[in-house]
Parts: C-alpha cells; sequence; structure tokens
C-alpha cells in the first residue's frame, strides 16, 4: 500500500486542521466569574476600580460593589486591567494557528485566505460551543485573484478571475462555500521588485458590486498609493494592507473617510519587508517567551529576503498614511498577516499595537484597533467591547495598557465565553519543543532519519514535505510518496518524481526534510553530515542545505541517481558549514527541465 502526498507548499500542507475534533465531549460549562476592582477598557473607554461579573459565557454585569452569585470565581482584579479579547484583523489561519492565539489574548481570527475546509470545520464546531478552548474563525476563504496571481503560489488549486463577466458567479460561488466577506487582490507586485499577474480594474469594480448585491464587505490587498487609491474609487470597504512605496498624497485619507473605507495596515509585515523581522522584539520580552514554541520565535525574528532590483523600504511612508488617515477619521485596525516572517499567531498582535502608536495612535485608540474598530468594521454585534449582554472573550494584563501600550504582553488570564483559556499547555508545548530541539541528532538511534519502513512518510526526528519552486515563482510540479521497494531488499522507499520546467534557472521540486518545524534551526553538528540511499534515472540531482547562518540561498551539492542502489554522503564542511544551525535539506529534481524519477532511502545524519 502506498502512502501518497500530492504536491502543496508548507502552508498549504499545514492547512490540515488539528481543530478541536468534532467529536470533542460537549462544551465546558462556564463557571460564574466575578473580577472585582478591576481598570476596565471596555473597547471605547477607560473605568476605573470596575467589577464584571461573567455568567454563561456572557458579560452579566459591569459596576462596582457587584455582588458575587453563590459559587462564583472571585478574581482579584487590582492593580490589573480587562480588555475586550483582541481581535485579529488580518490572519491566514492553519494548524494550531487558533489555540496558540487565543493563549496570547487573541480571541477572533478574522482570516483572509485560508482553505474552506479549515474555515467550515471551525465554524461548525463554534457553532457547536467546541471552541472555547480557541479563537474564533471568521473567513473570507478563497481569496479573489488573477491566473498566477498573487495567492495562486502557494500549491493549493484555487479558482481564478479573469473579466469583469464572471463576478457575480465568482462571487456568489465563494459565497456558497462558506465566504463571510470578499477579499480582494490587487497587486501586480512591482512595489517590490517583482512581476505577477493582477485582476484588472474593471474586474476589480466587478466583483465589489457583487458581493455589494449580497450583502457582503469587499476587501482588497494593495501594496502601492495607486492601487490603494483606485480601490477605494472603486468602492471597497476596506484595505487590508497599508502602502510603503511613497507617501499619502494630500488627499488620500480625505477620499478614504468620505467612501467610509477602513484600513488594516499590518505594519508588522511592513516591516518585515523591509528585511528586518517585524516581530524580532517579541523573543526577548520575558512576559511573551515562555508561551513561543522555538519556530514562532523564529518566524517573528525573520524579514523578507529583497528581491534583486527591488527598491529599499522603510516604515516611515506607512507611518506618514496613518498619522493621515487618523487626523480624518479612517477606522484603523490592528492586523498581523500572520503567518507571514516576522509574525506568529497572536503574539505578533502585541507587536502591531505597538507599531500602531509609534506610528501616532494613543494607546487607548491602538487598543480600540484590536477590540471595538474591527467589530464595528465588519459587523461583530457580540464582541469587541465589555458590556452587558456580550461575549466573555476577555484578556486581563498585569499593568496599564492604555499608558503602556506594551502591558497587553502581561498576560494573567484570557478567557473564551467565559472559560479561562489554558495557557499552561502551552507552555508545556514549549518546553517540550526546545528540549527536542536541543537534543537534536543526538535523539537519533544510529544516526538515522527515515527508512519509510511504516510505508509512511515519517521521520525519526523533524517531517518531510514536498518542496517546489513555486514559491519563488516557478511551475515545477510534481509527488512525493512513500513506495514498496527499497535499498538492500527492503520494504519501502521514498520515490519522488516530477516535471521541471525552465521558468527559472534554478528551477527545482523535491523532498524537504526539516529537522524542527517551519524551518527553525537545529543543531546537528554531532553528526558529520548527511548520508543516504539513492537510484534514479541516471540524471544529475541536488542536495540542497539550508542554514540559519547562511541566510535563505541554499547550499548546493550534486549527485547522479543510476539504476542500482548507491550511497550518497555529504559531509556539513562540504557545504561550508558545520552543521550547528541546520533548518532543512532538500533532495530535489532540476534545474535540467523535462521529467525525472528518484528513490531515497535508509536517509541519516552520518
Amino acid at each position: 500500500m502506498t502512502a501518497r502526498v500530492r504536491r502543496r507548499a508548507i502552508t498549504a500542507l499545514l492547512l490540515a486542521s488539528v481543530l478541536i475534533p468534532a467529536g470533542a465531549p460537549a462544551a465546558q460549562q462556564a463557571q460564574a466569574t466575578l473580577i472585582r476592582n478591576v481598570r476596565v477598557f471596555d473597547g471605547e473607554r477607560v473605568l476605573q476600580g470596575h467589577d464584571v461579573l461573567l455568567e454563561a459565557g456572557r458579560i452579566a454585569r459591569v459596576g462596582r460593589g457587584v455582588p458575587a452569585p453563590a459559587g462564583a470565581a472571585i478574581v482579584d482584579g487590582a492593580g490589573m486591567t480587562l480588555l475586550p479579547g483582541l481581535i485579529d484583523a488580518h490572519t491566514h489561519t492553519f494548524g494550531d494557528a487558533l489555540r496558540e492565539a487565543a493563549v496570547f489574548g487573541v480571541t477572533t481570527h478574522l482570516d483572509m485566505f485560508t482553505d474552506v475546509a479549515t474555515a467550515r470545520a471551525a465554524r461548525v464546531q463554534q457553532d457547536a460551543g467546541q471552541a472555547r478552548g480557541r479563537a474564533d474563525l471568521l473567513s473570507a476563504g478563497v481569496l479573489v485573484t488573477a491566473p498566477g496571481g498573487h495567492g495562486t503560489q502557494f500549491g493549493m488549486r484555487i479558482p481564478t478571475i479573469s473579466s469583469p463577466d464572471s463576478a457575480q458567479a465568482f462571487v456568489d460561488a465563494r459565497i456558497a462555500e462558506g465566504s463571510q466577506w470578499i477579499k480582494i487582490v490587487f497587486d501586480d507586485g512591482a512595489a517590490y521588485g517583482a512581476s505577477i499577474p493582477s485582476i484588472d480594474r474593471a474586474t476589480m469594480r466587478a466583483v465589489v458590486e457583487a458581493a455589494h448585491r449580497r450583502g457582503k464587505l469587499a476587501v482588497v490587498h494593495v501594496s502601492d498609493a495607486a492601487s490603494a487609491r483606485a480601490a477605494i474609487e472603486e468602492g471597497a470597504d476596506g484595505l487590508v494592507h497599508l502602502f510603503n512605496d511613497r507617501g499619502p498624497g494630500a488627499d488620500f485619507a480625505r477620499l478614504a473617510a468620505s467612501r467610509r473605507a477602513f484600513v488594516v495596515p499590518t505594519l508588522t509585515v511592513m516591516m518585515s519587508i523591509t528585511g528586518t523581522g517585524g516581530g524580532a522584539p517579541l523573543v526577548r520580552d520575558a512576559r511573551l517567551a515562555p508561551y513561543l514554541l522555538p519556530a514562532r520565535g523564529d518566524a517573528l525574528a525573520q524579514g523578507f529576503p529583497r528581491r534583486a532590483g527591488a527598491p529599499v523600504r522603510t516604515l516611515d511612508s506607512a507611518f506618514a498614511v496613518i498619522r493621515q488617515l487618523r487626523a480624518a477619521g479612517v477606522p484603523i485596525l490592528a492586523g498581523s498577516d500572520a503567518p507571514n516572517p516576522g509574525t506568529a499567531f497572536g503574539a505578533a498582535m502585541h507587536r502591531e499595537l505597538e507599531l500602531l502608536v509609534q506610528a501616532g495612535l494613543t494607546p487607548i485608540e491602538a487598543l480600540r484597533a484590536a477590540t471595538s474598530v474591527p467589530a464595528t468594521a465588519f459587523r461583530l454585534a457580540d464582541r469587541g467591547r465589555i458590556a452587558v449582554g456580550l461575549r466573555a472573550d476577555l484578556l486581563l494584563v498585569e499593568g496599564d495598557p492604555t499608558v503602556d501600550i506594551t502591558a497587553t504582553r502581561a498576560i494573567r488570564t484570557v478567557w473564551k465565553e467565559g472559560v479561562p483559556i489554558d495557557r499552561e499547555s502551552l507552555a508545556r508545548s514549549v518546553t517540550a519543543a526546545r528540549q527536542r530541539q536541543d537534543a537534536g541528532a543526538a535523539s537519533l538511534a544510529g544516526g538515522l532519519v527515515a527508512d519509510f519502513e511504516s510505508g509512511a512518510l515519517a521521520a525519526e526526528l523533524g517531517n518531510w514535505m514536498p518542496s517546489a519552486d513555486t514559491y519563488a515563482g516557478g511551475t515545477s510540479s510534481g509527488e512525493v510518496a512513500v513506495v514498496e521497494g527499497g535499498a538492500g531488499g527492503s520494504r519501502h522507499s521514498l520515490s519522488v518524481t516530477g516535471t521541471i520546467t525552465p521558468a527559472l534557472a534554478y528551477a527545482w521540486y523535491g523532498a524537504m526534510w526539516m529537522p524542527a518545524e517551519a524551518m527553525s534551526p537545529v543543531d546537528l553538528s554531532s553528526r558529520p553530515g548527511v548520508a543516504f540511499q539513492a537510484r534514479g534515472d541516471g540524471k544529475t540531482y541536488r542536495v540542497m542545505v539550508f542554514a540559519r547562518s547562511k541566510g535563505t540561498m541554499p547550499l548546493i551539492r550534486t549527485f547522479v541517481a543510476g539504476p542500482e542502489w548507491r550511497e550518497v554522503r555529504f559531509a556539513w564542511s562540504d557545504f561550508g558549514i558545520d552543521g550547528h544551525d541546520v533548518m532543512g535539506v532538500v533532495l530535489a529534481g532540476g534545474p535540467q527541465p523535462g521529467p525525472f524519477e528518484l528513490r531515497i532511502d535508509d536517509f541519516g545524519l552520518r
């Protein structure tokens, strides 16, 4: 029996839902809880020394001297601030994102593109009361983009649109899938030195009008000032990125205000686009570090690689736009764009709030941007504020974030529908992950990573997944599968087959082994290098090693795979490294164009 893995990019692979199983026990009942004598930021203003009573998952009373019901849990809020659960107004949700987000006080994800099945499963569980241990997911589902446009590079097969006349049918299909608003991509990549297909302005206008006919919001992804202006002129309800290619122009904010548009700046990601990891300061913050998985810390510190010839960007223009928007009264929403470089689910929102304050918002305005403002913009009447009858999605922090915005990081308790989030289970996972990462290659018996004898795509350390040049704009494709027949007469081996296309000079398709999650570096220096058995069609193949100290470009050695099994060995020194910070190893076909067939067995560190 063959265990097959379809070609997907990393993002698509991780879309497999790890939400609470549909068969989970009935929702935990929320115990009545009285938070006494706490500073309350209610989503709009500050109330000093108030009590807040939570009952049956809702806010039952807000005031002074509130009596405690029999059996209620009492929380002393002296010196603390109670806020509505944070709303991240720009995410891409997959994996364990919703559980992690809640640990950091984000109780609602406004998702701008994810797998339809993931979004549907989340809604079903939320409706059944099975989501109290994680953030809620509300989603645009599949975005609206041109063939080959932004959003198609992740290896997922998604519908695309080419002309205005198909706009209504396209929008109706998204709504039928469950899209709760419509996200449009109007971006040709020029702002970042790229060239990618984009829908034209007429098609954007038609999609906006089609969404409005069905009572849905239409938001637009842009990356430059001209596209931002065009989107607002064509009726977009909001922009889900800002721009930093130039200043806003004298009347940009007046235009946005006159059209009643809102803006989600995503400053953390915009900083990452400058080459500096937008969330890097969070990694060093002792208030957050115990809850950051190693891979999340690495992601927060990571910036986008700069394309050759791309213009140098700073945040100055974006900050100028925000100051103008604020002065014009345009709603500004906090959104992280996690999990892009420089971000991590939940944690990045705390950096986004800090950057909004640096851009010119007051701390109270920044807190509104993460609570009541997105609730209003996305028509969420049951959350975003602390008021009687609303959901008891709450965040209790030490100190006063209405004065020092970084106090949102000093989290004491998070409630989702009145039930405390189990933050310590994630902290234990973080400790275990760090121990595994520290153990690295030392945990491998004989250095063997994978012999595939189970018939599954599994590894003793880390994990395997396909790797394709689609990330870089290529079109090579293939399949990674565990198949019958291996080296030395063993039962199984890894099959990597595909077709390399000449769209890139360095085109590839292959199987990637990552020693830790999400390209986190692992110390493998206790082992001399990599070794494996190979068999193939006589072509030349590549071993591509990624090391943190060498940046984003792979270190490459080649080998020939003929019709007989043979051992291939490379020392770390062959790649110019010592193995202390290995993030991944790819066994790949290419760059020669055409079909290829490669088999791998007994992959290890030896």
